[in-house]
């Protein structure tokens, strides 16, 4: 049995141990609704086009934020491993700031910004930056000496120096943390979606709750879940595994 033959089996069972508990649970459908009608309520968001352009909007705000959040983190990341001083300094304030979650930061964001898609932005770069900034430190950090030796003694410095031996040999952290900060990126766009405004995946679910709407709430979820593995499995971990055997980290 492969891997996939076992996961939709899991979902199967899963599914209809949910389809039956609902049924037999005596509780009104807006409390637990069964999976038939969340699906029913999933099927008509898409066909409307409600659903569809939560996604599209939520995506976009992603895919915008966790960019900054990648030329940001690479830049304090190669300044901490450039300077000891930078490293004291702003190093230290990096792994303060990466204990603190999101969301805490969306009442500044509201005060600086307002209650817009600025603010959203601001949370999702913020989510993503600290993680993104410690892993590319660490990657460079971590690149063989005697890489950089033998690199400096065939008269690499500067920017080609930093192109054609710290980057590359930092790839396999690189990718490891680019995977993290995706997934505070996604958990902290919900987080702001929630509370913010300017429609979006988030906003549906608040909406859902504030009608009792349970099936769309449980819709939502299941979207972000999807959205969730699909990227996850599909984009960095098979560019992980790629980026592993280019390295010989691995033979599978």
């Amino acid at each position: 049995m492969t891997t996939a033959l076992r996961r939709i089996g899991f979902i199967v069972i899963l599914a209809v141990i949910w389809e039956v508990a609902s049924r037999v649970s005596g509780l009104p459908p807006f409390m637990f609704p069964s999976l038939t009608q969340v699906f029913e309520t999933l099927f008509r968001g898409i066909v409307d086009g409600q659903i569809l352009s939560a996604i599209g909007m939520s995506l976009g705000r992603l895919l915008l934020g966790f960019v900054i959040a990648i030329i940001l983190g690479l830049f304090f990341g190669y300044l901490i491993w450039r300077s000891k001083f930078v490293e004291d300094t702003l190093g230290f304030l990096v792994t303060a700031l990466q204990s603190i979650p999101s969301i805490v930061w969306f009442p500044l964001a509201i005060i600086w910004f307002g209650l817009n898609n600025v603010s959203i932005l601001f949370i999702v770069t913020i989510g993503a930056t600290w993680t993104m900034t410690a892993s590319a430190a660490s990657g460079f950090k971590n690149v063989p000496t005697l890489y950089q030796r033998v690199a400096k003694t065939f008269g690499s410095s500067g920017f080609h120096f930093l192109r054609t031996v710290i980057l590359p040999a930092s790839v396999p952290q690189l990718i490891s943390g680019l995977r993290i900060a995706w997934a505070f990126s996604w958990r902290a766009l919900m987080a702001g979606e929630l509370l913010g405004a300017g429609g979006g995946l988030g906003q549906l679910l608040d909406m859902g709750r504030s009608l009792g709407q349970m099936d769309l709430v449980i819709s939502v979820m299941i979207i972000i879940a999807v959205i969730g593995t699909i990227i996850d499995n599909v984009v960095f971990t098979r560019l992980e595994r790629s980026v592993q055997r280019k390295w010989g980290l691995t033979t599978a």
